[in-house]
């Protein structure tokens, strides 16, 4: 049955089948893979790094200007698409979170790199005169190893991509500095963890609260002061991004989204992603798929 949202996963795009891993410079993955364009989902980590290139690109419906020296970052089940102008370059890097996991002992490294954590915001980053060329000298080297076959390759291949998250993310820092990881961030990165998981049955900040026992009281201040935006809000925002990234897929009817996002009924699943978005489901889906994000 043909997908008009196709799952990626790595060895489906890459002719070596390594299901860890796909390197390679941008331009002949693009013209190999043309149909990427449309809107379409990870089950990868990506790393995208453009030298040359306009356009736009979008990462869960929110879009960005494409510029040389832009580097971004997906996670698993982010959801993207493309419209580019004129010749586009650069580098990709697609890795499985296993293939990192193995290397070090700890498991969630990538999770505390800021444009990993999947807040849009912190994806897109358009890196500064010292670390441009920089960042090319390593992608290259990381081309260059990817094409052996030597015992030692793929340890070099993630001591290369270790150097390269650091590199991005010192200098997200200094411009962003991030707070020290103390308690209040910690609870806040937890609630994130937990709506992630729990969003489709858990809707209420209390049912969250008592789960990191805290009182509501104490969780709403919390992303007020953090987030700008209440609790209940953080948690109506992950009940609609994932219902956008369900609509365009054509294969689930707007009855079939309903019930997997758990609302009572369809009638009841239009109304709230009508409040929210100003759009009924099936106008989201008609707009995002003929424009391309």
């Amino acid at each position: 049955m043909k997908k008009a949202f196709p799952v990626y996963d790595i060895c489906a795009l890459s002719d070596h089948q390594h299901d860890d891993l796909l390197i390679s410079r941008f331009a002949p993955y693009l013209q190999k893979h043309q149909n990427l364009s449309l809107p379409h989902k990870h089950s990868f980590y990506h790393v995208v790094f453009f030298t040359e290139g306009g356009g736009t690109h979008a990462i869960d419906f929110k879009s960005f200007p494409v510029k040389p020296y832009q580097i971004y970052f997906m996670v698993p089940g982010q959801v993207h698409s493309w419209s580019f102008e004129g010749p586009v370059d650069g580098y990709i890097i697609n890795f499985s979170a296993s293939f990192f996991q193995s290397f070090l002992l700890r498991p969630d490294y990538l999770d505390n790199l800021p444009f990993f954590s999947g807040n849009i915001d912190d994806e897109v980053i358009n890196l500064s005169g010292d670390s441009q060329q920089a960042t090319v000298a390593l992608f290259e080297q990381l081309v260059q190893e990817s094409s052996q076959t030597g015992s030692l390759g793929m340890d070099m291949i993630k001591a290369l991509m270790l150097q390269l998250f650091i590199m991005v993310a010192r200098q997200s820092e200094s411009k962003n500095p991030l707070p020290a990881p103390n308690y209040n961030y910690t609870l806040l990165q937890s609630f994130r963890k937990l709506v992630d998981m729990n969003f489709s049955t858990l809707r209420l900040p209390k049912d969250y609260a008592a789960l990191l026992y805290i009182t509501p009281n104490h969780l709403n201040a919390l992303c007020n002061d953090m987030l700008g935006i209440p609790s209940g809000e953080v948690i109506r925002n992950r009940v609609i991004l994932e219902a956008k990234r369900l609509l365009v897929n054509l294969d689930m009817n707007v009855a079939g989204i309903a019930d997997k996002l758990n609302f009572a009924d369809n009638s009841y699943f239009t109304k709230f992603f009508k409040k929210y978005t100003g759009q009924t489901p099936e106008e989201f889906r008609k707009h995002t798929l003929s424009h391309g994000h």
